[in-house]
């Protein structure tokens, strides 16, 4: 009993000296805008056997009106609206969508996957890898086309079609992005790459070669000219690899002063929106001056 009195004692002790000092842990509060929501904390996976959280963005005007919008799905849902769940930072996709909506860009729901954590490298990649262990791409994929792409286009307004129907993401995300942008070019017409993981699956070239010739969609490629010259070489020959051998709108950006990181797509991500929401080439992102 002594030590339990005097456990107490100093518990309250401690409990008292940080109060006075102001000392206690405070709970970071959400940086994610009021448009943003979780679908689920613990979506089921079928095709995984796993649980993930989902994200979702909704423009200012869906609660108000019977609109439908396109949908862009986005890798790495952690780090996508909220500093607080990210892994350094955050992309920022919510405050950029609001700001360009109101200067009249199409608006789009955004629906955000969490990465698998330690199952990270193996979801993202379609290709079995000695360091990361057997593949699981191929099944991430299929849990977005065929399990949460209907469960979105069943309970929210959406235009389900391949022209409104995005996907996107960075580094392993952007691997799996265009993987998925590949083998579905049914489902998704606009992919965003941003410094893409290409050195870890070089099988991608020839899984180009086989499905280049049924692709016909738009491809954003984007890296930082501070990441490594083999990366910035992998994406650039891709895009050219993908353009010489599709019917493939591609954009490809090698960003000044910018790294491996979220600061750099979050930069970026204004530009690529307003890129794959425009209609053909002929679209000015940036003016002479910028």
């Amino acid at each position: 009993m002594k030590k339990i009195i005097l456990y107490c004692g100093a518990f309250f002790l401690c409990f008292y000296v940080k109060a006075q000092n102001n000392e206690f842990i405070q709970h970071k509060q959400s940086t994610a805008s009021i448009h943003v929501h979780i679908i689920d904390t613990a979506f089921f996976i079928p095709q995984l056997n796993r649980n993930r959280r989902i994200w979702i963005y909704l423009p200012k005007a869906y609660s108000s009106s019977q609109k439908k919008y396109p949908v862009l799905y986005l890798q790495d849902g952690q780090n996508v609206f909220d500093k607080t769940t990210s892994y350094i930072d955050e992309w920022g996709v919510d405050e950029c969508l609001d700001t360009l909506i109101e200067k009249g860009i199409t608006p789009s729901i955004v629906v955000a996957i969490d990465n698998g954590s330690r199952y990270r490298m193996t979801e993202y990649n379609p290709y079995t890898n000695d360091q990361f262990g057997d593949a699981e791409g191929d099944k991430y994929v299929d849990f977005l086309v065929n399990t949460l792409k209907p469960f979105i286009d069943k309970n929210y307004r959406t235009l389900p079609s391949k022209e409104n129907t995005a996907i996107a993401g960075s580094s392993m995300g952007g691997l799996i992005s265009y993987y998925a942008a590949l083998k579905y070019s049914n489902i998704f017409g606009k992919a965003g790459i941003f410094s893409p993981s290409f050195r870890i699956a070089p099988q991608l070239k020839n899984f180009t070669d086989s499905l280049s010739t049924k692709v016909n969609s738009k491809f954003f490629f984007s890296i930082g000219d501070s990441e490594s010259q083999n990366y910035i070489d992998d994406m650039q020959n891709m895009a050219e690899h993908l353009g010489t051998k599709s019917n493939t709108m591609i954009y490809t950006l090698v960003a000044k002063e910018q790294n491996h990181n979220e600061k750099n797509w979050r930069s970026l991500f204004a530009e690529f929106y307003k890129w794959i929401m425009a209609d053909g080439y002929n679209y000015i992102i940036k003016g002479e001056e910028e």
